[in-house]
């Protein structure tokens, strides 16, 4: 009996064995170790008081590290940690001393699997969502969150993909609400996302057309928190009026609607001159109307509705030494009428990546609080720039420079139902700690940004990367101080230096 036993677990060792030899394990991550020395707010005090307390110099570290299960090339399972930021000294990040914070995060956790006979490939669960785009990144979503993307060729040069997407759901608390029937905690508080998209790829000319339907519910935007703020991001109203007068609006409807549709062209016909533009459209339907107050103490109308357009552009030329080009971008903007609603286009979770340090176009990380690189929308704004990246004169060694001149779309007027202490949180963490991803920027104000990346290849895996920025703040103080702030008010350029050491594996 007992050598009978011994031959019994021995057979199940050796399944076991077999069975875990069926399954590939992949590994790779990335680990940061970063250094900053700069300032990111542009507002330096209101009324006297200062608003930018940031530290000048900042040390930080990032570890990602993305496991696959692989069975065979029609079935795999990933999952993808990140430990960190964990900002050097700070302790509830683990970055103190002792260092034993709490920050592990599970950024993916997803399946990959083909229908069977199909060449159709589903992913479900926590995963990197990003819409079509071109010249410039996405300018309407590109974040991680949890769903469905199922995709597969129609022919031989058209595809298809379809996605349920749900960002948001279960996060309301109904404490300190209004009794209005539908204040209960995680009501009415899901926000889903639905697209279609379809690639068609041909000699030299790539397209995606898609469109995106998001339902969201009467609560899914009422006292969410920071980690959730960039959807639907300033939807209607918000930046007009940040408590002054009465800011609230009644929610009629259980459920409201918005609705995106893209144009993504890339043309590489004529190499090596590469050509992208992109156009997108984005409606958001009202949730209700309220009250609001300019600086003249003047009660208005405001409607929480909000549609626009913007349009993007990217040229450049190959060449030996590096790669030349020009980009440029023009969004719709705020008109002087709050009862009609917002003319700049909503958002889900932009992450444009024209410019560097207004935008995300380098490793989009820093090691300081102020100076992560902006995920922004690029709406209720134009701009235009030169850029040469890739430029290598050495082995291992390159750099990329860009000029860029931003300038807004917004009316003037729309100055005036600016409050006194969040009105210049553009692009980076305002006194609440939350961040805002779009600049308000109006027909008066300008910016004038400087990047330049370094990138020095040490070994296979190993990259040092060290940028410069600088943003020439020329908003205009006659615009600006006929809002709530008046002329009690010092701004400030945004600079930054920062020395990342990334590893790769």
């Amino acid at each position: 009996m007992k050598k009978m036993m011994t031959l019994v677990l021995a057979a199940g060792l050796l399944a076991c064995a077999q069975s875990a030899q069926a399954i590939d394990f992949k590994a790779k991550g990335q680990w940061l170790m970063g250094f900053s020395l700069g300032q990111g707010s542009f507002l330096r005090s209101v009324a006297g008081q200062r608003v930018d307390h940031e530290d000048k110099f900042s040390a930080a570290q990032r570890v990602r590290l993305q496991m696959d299960a692989v069975a065979s090339e029609y079935l795999s399972g990933t999952v993808y940690f990140e430990i960190g930021d964990q900002h050097w000294g700070k302790a509830n990040e683990g970055g103190a001393l002792g260092a034993d914070g709490k920050i592990v995060e599970v950024k993916n956790a997803y399946l990959d699997w083909t229908i069977p006979e199909t060449d159709w490939k589903v992913r479900m669960g926590i995963q990197n969502v990003a819409l079509p785009s071109a010249a410039g990144g996405s300018a309407v979503m590109d974040d991680d969150a949890a769903g469905i993307i199922v995709h597969g060729p129609v022919t031989e040069n058209i595809g298809l993909l379809a996605a349920w997407v749900r960002p948001l759901n279960d996060n309301y608390t109904s404490t300190g609400a209004k009794n209005t029937g539908n204040d209960k905690d995680g009501y009415l508080d899901n926000v889903d996302i639905f697209a279609l998209a379809a690639p068609m790829t041909f000699d030299g000319v790539s397209v995606t057309p898609w469109v995106s339907l998001v339902l969201f519910g009467q609560n899914a935007l009422r006292n969410i928190g920071i980690g959730q703020a960039n959807f639907l991001s300033n939807y209607g109203s918000y930046r007009w009026n940040h408590g002054a007068g009465d800011g609230t609006w009644g929610r009629s409807k259980a459920n409201t609607l918005a609705f995106w549709a893209g144009l993504p062209v890339k043309l590489s016909l004529w190499d090596p001159l590469n050509v992208e533009f992109d156009f997108n459209y984005g409606y958001a339907q009202s949730q209700g109307r309220g009250w609001i107050e300019n600086s003249d103490g003047i009660r208005k109308r405001f409607d929480t509705r909000r549609e626009g357009w913007l349009a993007k552009a990217l040229v450049e030329y190959k060449m030996d030494w590096g790669v030349p080009g020009i980009f440029g971008w023009y969004a719709s903007g705020d008109d002087s009428n709050p009862k009609n609603g917002s003319e700049r286009m909503p958002v889900q979770s932009a992450m444009g990546n024209m410019t560097s340090f207004m935008g995300d176009g380098n490793l989009g990380w820093s090691s300081h609080d102020s100076l992560y690189d902006r995920n922004l929308s690029y709406t209720g704004t134009w701009g235009i720039g030169l850029q040469v990246r890739d430029m290598s004169f050495l082995e291992d060694l390159k750099h990329t420079f860009r000029v860029a001149l931003w300038g807004g779309t917004n009316s003037p007027k729309m100055a005036k139902y600016a409050s006194s202490t969040t009105a210049w949180d553009w692009g980076s963490d305002d006194v609440s700690g939350t961040v805002e991803p779009e600049l308000y920027l109006t027909k008066m104000d300008y910016l004038l940004e400087f990047n330049l990346v370094n990138s020095y290849k040490m070994y296979e895996n190993f990259e040092i990367n060290f940028e410069l920025g600088y943003v020439v703040n020329m908003i205009d103080h006659d615009t600006w101080k006929k809002g709530s702030m008046h002329s009690a008010y010092t701004k400030q350029d945004a600079w930054k230096a920062q020395l990342i050491f990334a590893y790769s594996f």
